[in-house]
C-alpha cells in the first residue's frame, strides 16, 4: 500500500504554501504511524478470526459432551437426542416397545406368538408390554407359558428383550362378542375406557431409550413378518397399515375391517357441530353419516404397498408411533377430543400437534373373522337346513325304494315262474270264472251322458 504526497496533503492544508511552516518529516511521520495502527488491527482481526474457525472446526471434530456419571452406579444419562427415531432403525439398533392390550385373550395367544416368532426386526431390539384387564377367561396363564416357552428357546436370537406384565382391570363391563364390541350404543363407553387402558400401559411401559412404540391387538390373523421395517422405513411420525377381514362365502368373502383410519371431511366437521360436548363420532353406523374418505375403501388388491394416504383419525389394529411422539404429550383421548376417542382423537391430536399421520391402502394386514349375532343365527338356520336337508334326503331315499318295488310290473317274471310254482297243482278242478265285458263301454257312454254340471251361479 502506496500514498502519494498529493494525496496526503491537500493544498487547503496550509495558509501559505511560499512558507514551508510546518515540518514535512513531521507529517511524514504521523502518517506512518497511523499507518502502522491500521495493518496492526487488522493482523489481530485476522489472528482472532482464525482462532474462531480453529475452534469451531475443534468443536465439529470432537466428541459430543456427555456427562460422566460411571462413579455413581445408580444414576444414568440419556440423551433424548439420541431416541428420535430413523426410518431404518433396525440398523442403528433402535429399540421398539411393542404393546400390547389383552381382554379375554387366551384363545387367539397361541397365534399372536406365532406371529411373533417370525418377526424379522431383531427381537433383542424389542421389549414386549402386556396389560391384562377385565379378563374373566385365564390369559394370564395362558400368557405366562408363552412367553416362558419363547424366552427359553435355544435359539437366542428368538428371545425377546425386556418384558413387563401388567394387570389392572378398568370396569369395563361390555362383553367380547363381536355385537357386544361393535353396537353403536357401546361406542362410546367403550372407546374411553379403551383409551384409558392404553395410556395407563404406555406411560408405565416406556423408557428413554425407546425410539418407536408399536401397537397391535392380539386377534390379527394374517400379518406379514416384516410389518415393523415395512411401516417404519416410511420415516413417519404415525402410520397404519389397512385391515380387512376374511369372511364365509356365504358373506362375500372378505370385508374392510378397521373403518377408524379416516381423512376429515365437510359432512363430519358439520355434523361434529350438532352434537354434544361429550359425544364421539364412531364410523360404519348409520346413525352418523360423516361422508369421509375411509382408508380401507381406498384398497387396490394390486395396487402400490407403499402409496401413502394422509390420514386424521386412525384405527387401533396396528400402529407404528414414534416414541417422541408419546413423549411430547400426545395420548389416547379418554375424553370427546373434537368429538372422537381414544385411536381416532389421538390421530387428530398428533395431526394437531403438528406430527405427520399416514395410513397404507393397499398394504393389508387381516383381522380375524368374528361372527356377529345376526351371522350365528344364520349360521344356526344353516345348520339345522343342512340336517333338514340330509334327513330329507334319507327319507326321500326310503320312499323310492317302497314305491319302485309297490309299482313295479312282474307280469313277465310270472309267466317265466309260473309254470315251476305251479308244475305240483293240479288245476282240473279249478272252476274257471268265465266274464263277459260286452257292452261295458255303451254303458259307459251312457252313464257320462247323464251326468249334469251342478247348478252355479257366481252372483
Amino acid at each position: 500500500m502506496s500514498f502519494s504526497m498529493s494525496q496526503i496533503l491537500s493544498p487547503y492544508d496550509y495558509k501559505d504554501h511560499g512558507k514551508e511552516s510546518l515540518n514535512k518529516k513531521a507529517i511524514i511521520s504521523s502518517v506512518k504511524t497511523a499507518l502502522k495502527s491500521k495493518i496492526l488491527y487488522g493482523v489481530v482481526a485476522i489472528i482472532v478470526l482464525v482462532a474462531f474457525v480453529k475452534a469451531q472446526i475443534s468443536a465439529f471434530s470432537s466428541p459430543v459432551y456427555t456427562p460422566n456419571f460411571s462413579k455413581i452406579p445408580t444414576v444414568q444419562y440419556f440423551d433424548l437426542d439420541h431416541y428420535d427415531g430413523s426410518a431404518n432403525g433396525w440398523q442403528h439398533e433402535e429399540r421398539v416397545l411393542f404393546c400390547v392390550p389383552l381382554r379375554d385373550a387366551a384363545p387367539h395367544l397361541p397365534m399372536f406368538f406365532g406371529h411373533m416368532k417370525n418377526l424379522t426386526y431383531p427381537h433383542n431390539l424389542i421389549d414386549l408390554a402386556f396389560l391384562v384387564s377385565d379378563s374373566s377367561d385365564d390369559t394370564m396363564g395362558e400368557l405366562q407359558k408363552h412367553l416362558k416357552e419363547v424366552q427359553t428357546d435355544p435359539d437366542t436370537s428368538k428371545r425377546f428383550g425386556e418384558i413387563e406384565i401388567f394387570e389392572k382391570d378398568f370396569g369395563q363391563v361390555i362383553g367380547q362378542g363381536f355385537s357386544d364390541r361393535h353396537g353403536f350404543a357401546a361406542q362410546g363407553p367403550r372407546r374411553k375406557l379403551m383409551a384409558r387402558a392404553r395410556n395407563w400401559l404406555w406411560t408405565v411401559a416406556i423408557k428413554p431409550y425407546h425410539s418407536h412404540v408399536y401397537w397391535r391387538d392380539a386377534d390379527v390373523e394374517t400379518v406379514p413378518p416384516t410389518i415393523l421395517e415395512d411401516l417404519m422405513h416410511h420415516d413417519k411420525d404415525v402410520i397404519v397399515p389397512n385391515v380387512w377381514r376374511p369372511l364365509p362365502d356365504w358373506l362375500g368373502n372378505q370385508q374392510p375391517y378397521d373403518l377408524n383410519s379416516w381423512q376429515e371431511s365437510d359432512g363430519g366437521l358439520s355434523l361434529a357441530e350438532t352434537l354434544d360436548e361429550d359425544a364421539c363420532i364412531v364410523e360404519g353406523y348409520v346413525e352418523y353419516q360423516t361422508w369421509r374418505p375411509h382408508l380401507a375403501y381406498l384398497r387396490d388388491p394390486y395396487g402400490d404397498p407403499e402409496v401413502e394416504m394422509e390420514l386424521d383419525g386412525i384405527g387401533g389394529v396396528s400402529i407404528l408411533t414414534k416414541a417422541k411422539v408419546f413423549r411430547t404429550g400426545a395420548h389416547f383421548p379418554a375424553f370427546s377430543f373434537e368429538k372422537h376417542a381414544e385411536t381416532e382423537a389421538f390421530g387428530k391430536l398428533s395431526k394437531r400437534m403438528g406430527y405427520s399421520v399416514i395410513g397404507l391402502p393397499h398394504y393389508v394386514i387381516w383381522h380375524i373373522y368374528e361372527p356377529s349375532s345376526d351371522d350365528l343365527k344364520h349360521m344356526e338356520w344353516m345348520a339345522s337346513e343342512e340336517i333338514r336337508q340330509k334327513e330329507e334326503a334319507k327319507i326321500k331315499k326310503v320312499y323310492d325304494k317302497v314305491w319302485n318295488k309297490a309299482f313295479e310290473d312282474v307280469q313277465d317274471v310270472w309267466r317265466s315262474e309260473k309254470n315251476m310254482f305251479l308244475k305240483n297243482t293240479d288245476m282240473s278242478n279249478v272252476r274257471r270264472i268265465q266274464v263277459d265285458w260286452s257292452g261295458v263301454d255303451d254303458n259307459l257312454d251312457k252313464q257320462s251322458n247323464d251326468k249334469k254340471l251342478a247348478d252355479f251361479s257366481p252372483e
